[in-house]
């Protein structure tokens, strides 16, 4: 697989994203946010995510060349409108939105309306946490999971993502997880590189299980996690993520790659003293991690510790690409008259 420093990849998808028509603030700002997924492991949002939101822009469901803007402002709420531009620059408004509103009340809640793709959440309540404040994020997208007991795919993958700050220089707490089973991405990844998935993700459009990712590209769907559990988490996103943002829940909603998104931002010293806050917060990591692993287990990891370590590895080793997405990638260059 061919491998890129973090400032090559940059390039290479800001070149595609200008190509498309994007700004070149823009572009750097969505590029920017691709490699960001891709530095901290998770490829599945990186920049395997070209060759789709090409289509976005070509399918007309994508403006690359729009900006968002705050719409709506009233105490501790507002709404951005993505115009249905790019969903990171929206999302990233909407977060220092959202931060804004919880320093002035106490609490800051926004929602993005007309948004596409917005990438991982858990780069937005990170950079929550790094204000000193709790977030949480969470959207809908487009249908692609069944309900627990049918095989239809009606929800989205529908992610939600909280961060805690930890203060004194140390990375906070991180929570960013699908209530699919398995992220639609993760499975754009495993085809490319040919492999299959673990049982009990994927059916069939016959709704009979598979562990090949090109069921669900055929006409199937995914499934949700933790069966009853991620598919009762999964209907509340629909609602607080689409339907509040008037985006609309996934099954109604006929935008290719469209996220009803929702931001919230807590500020501690509205509810407790921020030190004491802190104080039990480093008490329990310390307390977590102290704790002896069960058979099979090296250590027991903190929420987000995971992506600190993949970013640390690959900032030193660079970034690898599936040699399938890395041909898309140049394809898709040599369609849009660009060097890669």
């Amino acid at each position: 697989m061919p491998t890129f420093s973090p400032e090559a990849l940059c390039r290479v998808a800001q070149t595609i994203l200008q190509a498309l028509g994007t700004p070149s603030d823009v572009a750097q700002l969505v590029g920017d946010s691709l490699v960001q997924a891709n530095i901290v492991g998770h490829d599945s949002h990186g920049v395997i995510r070209l060759e789709q939101y090409a289509q976005f822009v070509r399918q007309g469901h994508v403006r690359p060349e729009v900006r968002p803007e705050v719409s709506v402002r009233r105490q501790a709420n507002a709404q951005v409108d993505a115009a249905h531009g790019w969903g990171q620059p929206a999302a990233r408004l909407a977060t220092q939105t959202a931060i804004e509103l919880a320093m002035e009340n106490g609490v800051g809640a926004v929602t993005i309306v007309r948004c596409g793709h917005v990438g991982r959440l858990g780069e937005y309540v990170e950079m929550i946490a790094n204000a000193g404040l709790i977030g949480m994020a969470l959207c809908n997208a487009g249908p692609s999971v069944a309900p627990y007991g049918g095989y239809k795919p009606l929800m989205g993958t529908n992610p939600i993502a909280w961060s805690v700050p930890r203060g004194a220089g140390q990375p906070p707490l991180i929570v960013d997880f699908a209530t699919a089973g398995v992220a639609e991405g993760k499975l754009r990844v495993s085809r490319a590189k040919g492999e299959q998935v673990a049982a009990g993700l994927v059916v069939d459009s016959a709704g009979r299980p598979s562990q090949d990712p090109a069921a669900f590209y055929t006409g199937g769907a995914l499934l949700p996690f933790g069966g009853h559990k991620g598919y009762g988490i999964s209907v509340m996103i629909e609602l607080l993520g689409g339907a509040l943002s008037g985006n609309g829940t996934s099954a109604m909603s006929g935008e290719s790659g469209s996220n009803g998104t929702l931001l919230l931002a807590f500020n501690i010293e509205s509810f407790v003293s921020p030190e004491q806050f802190l104080e039990q917060t480093n008490d329990l990591c310390e307390q977590i991690k102290a704790s002896p692993p069960a058979e099979g287990f090296a250590e027991i990891l903190l929420p987000g510790e995971p992506e600190i370590r993949e970013r640390k590895r690959r900032l030193e080793a660079g970034i690898s690409i599936p040699d399938q997405t890395w041909r898309e990638i140049e394809a898709l260059a040599v369609g849009l008259n660009v060097t890669v």
